[in-house]
This record gives structure tokens, sequence and C-alpha cells, in this order.
């Protein structure tokens, strides 16, 4: 439905009451002014024929009609009156205007019948005579109680229409200046009226548009006055509600943001309600571009939807793990409860999801580690005792074989005592690295490279391996020089082992964007890719017999991992079979 404007409402209207009002008023003036005219031109031919009756009566007494014929026709045009005189038979005697031969008979005349019944007598009707409108007046002649004639005095109409017509024309131009002043009022009113409307109307539109510091002027009519009070109390209300929402809420996401654990909420058609930032790092999606999708559209993980059905049907919490196939399997500990309203009523499920994926990896390395140092530690124990065996059973006495088990047994102690090193260096330096003891000082890095260069050319020679280092002689980087030294002759002495003979080894540098890289190169056999994200793990070898033979722990490359994190970088490697492999260490530029 079309709506209109408060304007067109009430103006109309109190034009139309005003018009109404003026056309009654002028109805009612103008009778009572043709009444008021109509009564006194009455009266005055009723004066009139009282003058004239006296000189009228005698004559008519005498029978002297010719005289009253004389005198009505001297008079009447004096007076502009017509004067008719009538016998009480209806005959005509005497009239003004006409001569009585002329005339029928006036029995039947209502103003006749009127004065022979009542003493006087009025009409207002068309003339048969004259062919216009007359008011007549008449009253009998009674000179000794007995009716000799009625006297009969008519005035035009037309006198009475021009005096009224005149007097209507000036109600008229009255009326329309009322008119006019009143819809001028009106239009001054109404818009007084609605003026104060059209602002709260706008302060309205500005509350609900949210602007609720805006506060309405308040008009001085007590009814739009206590509107506008009782809106700006309820923008106050609402903009304190607001705020308390608002901070609320804020609060709300505000931990749900700084939460580790992802927290989804789902309703009871599995549409998401809420879904925070560690949530979408899990799920892989962006929680606004997902919000109020099902979460099966999110994600399609069947032991996940398993254990939201569960939950859902559930009494107490749940908890659980799944898999989920994102950057690599992930491992998510899963903690699942009904949401419920404040009657009780379920609403949705809440999960809680907890990346256990470095716990699990981790324990994993745990076993391993433990696996692993166990078998590298049972290897040479085993031997030693073994051989201790060996010689307490009767191999004493055989000094030729004895000498060559103490040489096997030897042998053995020192592998096992540089496993133990190796763990006992590895600890601390892990240990200095969680405490922050490892002091780094900005020195250059060429003198530390040709450091470890030196100490591997001795091996490099037996195989005829050509060790080639390339560093600019002032590039600095903070370092702490003898655990970089150790770890750079960690990877050139792997590097020497694994390369053919008469090969070149690399050792270079690269400065890059907030860091610099320090790269050894070798020319070997390369690893296979699926070896390489596991290859910094401890006692973890890509060949065991072949590593052993060589006279590895298994520790090298794990020390250099945690001698590149002490120095606030990382180790990289990339290899391609049968083309050698690049392991590198990233450190922090000076600017850094």
């Amino acid at each position: 439905m079309r709506r209109r404007r408060l304007i067109w409402q009430l103006y109309p209207p109190f034009l139309l009451i005003a018009l109404i009002s003026l056309i009654l008023v002028t109805w009612h003036v103008s009778r009572s002014w043709e009444n008021l005219y109509l009564e006194k031109f009455t009266r005055d031919l009723e004066v009139r024929i009282r003058v004239l009756e006296n000189q009228v009566t005698p004559l008519l007494t005498d029978g002297d009609a010719a005289a009253v014929d004389r005198l009505l026709k001297f008079l009447g045009p004096l007076t502009n009156t017509r004067y008719t005189l009538i016998l009480p038979n209806g005959q005509v005697l005497a009239d003004s205007e006409r001569e009585s031969d002329q005339l029928d008979n006036h029995a039947d005349r209502p103003e006749i019948q009127e004065a022979l019944r009542a003493g006087f007598g009025t009409s207002r009707r068309l003339s048969y005579t004259l062919g216009e409108k007359m008011i007549y007046a008449a009253r009998p002649l009674i000179p000794q109680d007995e009716v000799v004639g009625v006297l009969r005095a008519a005035v035009p109409v037309t006198f009475v229409d021009q005096t009224l017509h005149r007097i209507y024309l000036q109600i008229a131009g009255g009326g329309l200046l009322i008119v006019l002043v009143t819809a001028v009022l009106s239009l001054v009113l109404i818009h007084r009226l609605s003026q104060p409307l059209e602002e709260i109307k706008r302060g309205a539109e500005r509350l609900a548009a949210g602007d609720l510091s805006a506060k309405l002027s308040v008009p001085p009519t007590d009814e739009l006055g206590s509107l506008a009070e009782a809106l700006n109390h309820m923008a106050a209300q609402l903009d304190d509600r607001f705020r308390t929402i608002l901070r609320q809420r804020q609060e709300q996401e505000a931990i749900l943001s700084s939460m580790v654990e992802g927290v989804i909420a789902v309703d009871n058609h599995d549409h998401l309600i809420t879904l925070n930032k560690a949530g979408g790092r899990l799920l892989q999606v962006d929680p606004q571009a997902v919000q109020n999708l099902s979460l099966p559209e999110v994600i399609r993980n069947k032991d996940l939807q398993r254990f939201l059905a569960q939950t859902r049907t559930a009494v107490r919490p749940m908890e659980g793990e799944i898999v989920l196939p994102v950057s690599g399997d992930r491992f998510i500990q899963v903690h699942g409860s009904t949401l419920r309203d404040p009657q009780g009523q379920s609403i949705g499920v809440l999960l809680v999801l907890n990346d256990v994926t470095r716990l699990r990896r981790l324990e994993r390395v745990r076993r391993d580690f433990v696996a692993n140092v166990s078998h590298e530690l049972r290897t040479p124990i085993t031997s030693i005792k073994g051989f201790v065996e060996t010689l307490l059973g009767g191999a004493l006495a055989e000094p030729e074989n004895a000498v060559g088990f103490l040489k096997i047994i030897a042998r053995q102690a020192d592998r096992l005592n540089q496993i133990i090193e190796d763990l006992l260096t590895l600890s601390r330096i892990e240990q200095e690295e969680d405490e922050g003891k490892v002091a780094l000082k900005s020195e250059r890095l060429r003198p530390v490279l040709l450091a470890a260069v030196q100490v591997s050319e001795m091996r490099a020679a037996d195989k005829h391996i050509k060790l080639v280092l390339e560093c600019p002689p002032d590039l600095q980087v903070p370092m702490n020089a003898p655990l970089l030294e150790g770890a750079l002759v960690n990877l050139i002495d792997n590097a020497v082992k694994y390369s053919p003979a008469d090969s070149t080894v690399t050792i270079d540098t690269e400065v890059a964007p907030e860091k610099v890289v320090i790269r050894v190169q070798d020319q070997g056999r390369g690893i296979s890719p699926q070896h390489l994200p596991r290859l910094f793990e401890r006692f973890y070898r890509v060949d065991p017999s072949r590593s052993r033979k060589m006279g590895g722990t298994g520790l090298g490359l794990a020390i250099v991992k945690h001698i590149a994190q002490a120095h606030g970088g990382w180790v990289s490697v990339d290899s391609q079979l049968e083309q050698g492999s690049v392991f590198a260490i990233h450190l922090p530029s000076p600017a850094d």
C-alpha cells in the first residue's frame, strides 16, 4: 500500500472542513438575510397598506371607485409599489398597474385568502399579470366590523434579489478570504506539526542505521517531546547494550583467536556457527569465507563427521583422535560436547581440535631414538663382549690371535666412546640453545670456513678429492665460531665420505635477503627423496651398513641441525640420485 505524507493526510481534510463550514455558514447567513429582508419588505408593505387604507376606506364607503383607482395609480409609481383593491368576492375594483376590467378574479390568490382568514396575508409568487416574481401583502378593510374589501400591496422580488445578490457576493468574498486564511494557517500549522515529526523520523533512521550517538532535538509540544525523549532514552539503552555485546564479542573473538586449539561450533543442521583462526589453519580454510556453510562442505572427512554424529547423540563429552590429510597427515585430538541454550535444549555441537602431530612425531622419534641408540650401543658392546669371552675362553694362549682380538675390542670401544661423545655434544648444544647460552658474535665467515676445510683436507687428499672454497673475505655474520666450525666439519666430512675419488667438493656462500647461506656441494650418488625429510633425525641412516663401515655414528647431521638452530637459522638439503647433494646452513644476516 502506497503511503502518503502527513501533510496530504491532514491538509485536504482541513480544507474540506473549512469549505463545508463556509458553505453551511453562507447558506445559513444567506437564508437568514433573505428571511430578514423578506420580513422587512413585508413589514414595509404592511405599513404602506395601513397608511393607504385610511385614504381608501372613506372613498370605498362612498362608492367612489374611480377616485380609488386614481389614488392607487398616483401612489403606485410614486412608491414603486403595485396597489390593488379587491372586493370580498374577489373582483378587482382598482389597480395601480392595470385597469380593473382587464384583471381576472383574485379570490384564489393565497395572500387574499390568508388576509380574509387571518387579518393579514403574504405571498411570494409569480405575477400572472406582470409576468415577474412579486412579494404580496394584503389586509382586509373593515370600517364597521364588515369586510368591504382587501387592499393589497406588492413589490417586485427583483429588487430583493439584487439586494440579496450583493449580500451574497460580500459573504462569498469574505468566505473566500476566510478559506484562504484558513488554508494558509492550516498549512503553517501542519508544517509546524510535521517538521518535528520529520526530524524525529530522520533521527529514527539514524538510529536504525546504527548511529546511536546522535540525539534528537526535543520539540516544545508535549506529545512530540515525550516521543523524542523516549527515542533518546531508547538510543542510550541500545548504545549501552550494543557496546556491552560488542565488548563481549571482541573478548570472545580475542580469546578464540589467541587459542592454539581449533574451535568449531555447528548448529543442529551442521552449519558452522564459529570457526576460529586456529581451526581455519588446521582445516586450511578461511573462517570468514566458510561462515554458515555446512561442515561436510568445508572438509570431507568421514572420521570427523562420524565423531560429530556420535557427539550429538552422546550424553557425556566425547574425546577421540582423527587424521586430516592436509599438508601431510595431521593427527588431531578432538574433544566434543553438546551446545545447549539456557532452557537446556540442544542447539548444536562444539568441537575443540588440538594438533598433536608434532607430539606423535616426537613420540615416533623417541621410539626410533631409543631403538636406534639401543641398536648402535648394542653392536659395539656385543662385539666387545664376544671377543672378551673368546679371549677368556683360551684365546689369550694364542698371542697372534689375542692381539687381533684386542685391537678389535679397542676399535669397538672407540666407536662406543664416539657415540657417547656425540650424544653428550648434542645434549649440550640443545641445553645451551634452550637456555640461550650460545654466545654469538659478528665475525668474518671466511676464516671459519677455511679452518673447517683444513681439518678435512687430509681425508679428502686420501681420495684425491678437491676442496674448493668460495667466500668473500669481508663477509660477516653473527656466530659462535667453534660451533659453526664443528657443523661445517661434519658437512664437509660427510661430503668427502660419500663422494667418489677424483671429484670435487665445493664450499660457497650466498648473501640472500635477510640471510646468509653456506652450501656444501658434493658429486656423490645422491639421496632418494623419501629419505630427505628424516635425514637430520638422530641415528637415521640412508644406508646403515655402509654408514657404519665408514665410521659414522648417525648423529652428525642432527648436531649440524641444532647448531644452525642455536644460531637462529636452519638447515636444508637438496639432492637427486646420481647428481650429488647440496647441504646448506641458513644464518640470519648481520642486519637482523
